[in-house]
């Protein structure tokens, strides 16, 4: 076993024990500064839009943040360095978990001050395809007086509310937990991604 896979076995691990967990400093310290000057840039430029919602792309009152997706071919190189470590996980979990993920895809998100996203799941009504749910945590010095954490609703009727610390990753399955943000007092920057199985078209 390889260096890198030694990297993800705790991930692995929860993720086959628990449905989920947090795996910190996914990537050094100044490529996660990087990503978050140039989230904060782009939000500042009002670059980024509007979020919308499942396969037709609504607007709704359910969500107050707003994204930019990263497109293969046109991402920075705080982004690939990102997305190039993503996959590398995509790769580990896939040969311990058998999990059949063919790629990801990632955006930007910033919640301003008093926004949230109501609880919801991740897995689209119509597919299937969202297998694992991903965030990457971009706020630096964030205290647990500025709110905006992701509450996990778990089995039994519990919850756990993981705060938005920068290097941090969350990882669940997108079909099995309910969950939602909370609102903060200060900006909420961070990467939502989802690791995708190929979905097969039926043939008519």
């Amino acid at each position: 076993m390889n260096i890198e896979s030694n990297a993800f076995d705790g991930a692995t691990d929860a993720l086959a024990a628990d449905g989920w967990c947090v795996l910190p400093d996914l990537l050094p310290a100044a490529e996660t500064w990087a990503l978050a000057a140039e989230c904060r840039a782009l939000h500042e430029a009002h670059r980024l839009t509007p979020a919308r919602v499942g396969a037709a792309r609504t607007a709704t009152p359910l969500r107050g943040d707003s994204t930019q997706w990263f497109h293969a071919g046109a991402m920075s190189a705080a982004q690939q360095a990102f997305m190039d470590r993503l996959d590398a996980l995509r790769t580990a979990l896939n040969r311990e978990l058998m999990l059949g993920l063919v790629e990801c895809e990632a955006h930007y998100a910033v919640y301003p001050p008093g926004a949230g996203y109501t609880r919801h799941l991740d897995r689209l009504r119509d597919s299937d395809a969202r297998v694992v749910s991903a965030v990457y945590y971009l706020n630096e010095d964030w205290l647990a007086a500025d709110g905006g954490a992701l509450r996990l609703y778990l089995d039994g009727g519990s919850h756990r509310d993981i705060p938005p610390h920068a290097g941090s990753l969350l990882l669940f399955l997108s079909a099995q937990f309910e969950h939602e943000v909370l609102p903060a007092t200060r900006d909420r920057m961070s990467i939502a991604c989802w690791m995708r199985q190929r979905v097969l078209t039926a043939i008519l």
